[in-house]
């Protein structure tokens, strides 16, 4: 069944003619992915692979619906490329770009909540139901992914793009298997938490459990805690926290650019006590996750 995407999700990509968007277009083909076209202004009429390329998204949307939209532009377009989208009627958006500015990252979110629209990213790979649809450039090329990635019961959400993949190829080999894993994007703001992201989750019969990749800075995971306390889940939920060396060595840096430790509850080590308050299971390496999905899931009976 999947989270957000399904078998007939079709897309739309926006900078289709970016060096990047050309490789992830081909890859996400390569996995049977529907791309029914590309945006890049000025070079409409083209194709790539066989995608028609138009210059603005609404020439697209007049013509046919479209599920999603995949946003990898240079920077300063990449918020007109949103709204774009958003006043084009699409209803979900994966942005790839990374490092937009806060101030417009808040916008693109605001004027997407007011318009019903979903925004994953900024600064993120995108959505994968295994052996379903690939939304964006999540898991490399095709044959990668369909080995990293299996159909099964666990829901992976991850701030990271190359530790979605690492940790579902850990649950696949463990023979768990992923139900949806949505890479959420490393930015400071970003359009759709985990904990926005649970209730989705918690109404797909397919999953079973829940795993995050948490990285330090910001309060996504605090949020995650009082969320599953307050709703008391069905799904257990196993979490990785990297970075903890940055609790031993303040000024560090790490990685994305949501990662600076601002205040007490941005560190690792306070996510890690709030998350095991709240009854989620905190593994300590990469490794432990399939061991302790399976351990919480015989736990509950499932």
């Amino acid at each position: 069944m999947g989270v957000l995407v399904h078998k007939d999700f079709e897309f739309i990509v926006q900078g289709i003619t970016g060096r990047e968007a050309l490789n992830f277009t081909r890859e996400c083909l390569e996995y049977g992915s529907k791309i029914v076209g590309g945006v890049t202004p000025g070079r409409g009429g083209r194709e790539v692979y066989g995608v028609p390329v138009y210059d603005t998204v609404r020439e697209i949307t007049a013509k046919r619906k479209v599920d999603g939209t995949v946003i990898t532009v240079p920077l300063a377009f990449a918020p007109d490329a949103a709204f774009e989208a958003i006043d084009a009627g699409i209803k979900l958006l994966v942005i790839i770009t990374e490092g937009i500015p806060r101030r417009d990252a808040s916008a693109i979110i605001e004027y997407a909540n007011l318009h019903g629209a979903r925004v994953i990213g900024p600064n993120c790979l995108g959505i994968i139901v295994p052996d379903v649809c690939r939304f964006g450039s999540l898991g490399g090329p095709a044959v990668d992914c369909r080995k990293a990635f299996k159909p099964g019961i666990v829901g992976v959400m991850s701030r990271s793009g190359g530790m979605t993949t690492e940790i579902c190829n850990a649950l696949s080999q463990a023979g768990l298997g992923e139900s949806t894993a949505i890479s959420i994007g490393g930015d400071p703001i970003i359009g759709s938490t985990y904990a926005e992201l649970m209730p989705l989750f918690e109404k797909d019969p397919e999953t079973k459990a829940i795993v995050i990749y948490s990285e330090p800075g910001g309060t996504a995971e605090a949020e995650l805690a009082r969320w599953a306390q307050e709703h008391k889940s069905r799904l257990p939920i196993v979490a990785f926290v990297a970075g903890r060396f940055m609790d031993e060595m303040p000024g560090m840096s790490f990685g994305h650019a949501g990662t600076v430790v601002e205040k007490k509850v941005d560190s690792p080590a306070d996510k890690i006590r709030r998350m095991r308050v709240a009854g989620i299971s905190v593994a300590e390496e990469i490794g432990d996750i399939p061991g302790l999905v399976k351990e919480r899931l015989r736990a509950a009976g499932a």
